[in-house]
């Protein structure tokens, strides 16, 4: 039996010291579609927050 287990550890060793190595060490996912909406809802929320902030002081017309 402990053999064995040494045997796994060994090998356990080796992958991560692979992963270590290797320069991506994860595969990168793509966005869905549902998260690029939401993302664009986030942001026309921040303009339209922006352009009624500087609504309410008409004397600045400063919108950055």
């Amino acid at each position: 039996m402990p053999i064995q287990l040494e045997n796994l550890v060994k090998s356990i060793k080796s992958k991560v010291r692979a992963l270590k190595k290797s320069k991506k060490p994860y595969i990168k996912m793509d966005k869905s579609a549902s998260v690029r909406v939401e993302i664009r809802s986030r942001n026309a929320r921040k303009l339209i927050d922006k352009t009624l902030q500087a609504a309410d002081r008409p004397g600045k017309r400063v919108i950055s």
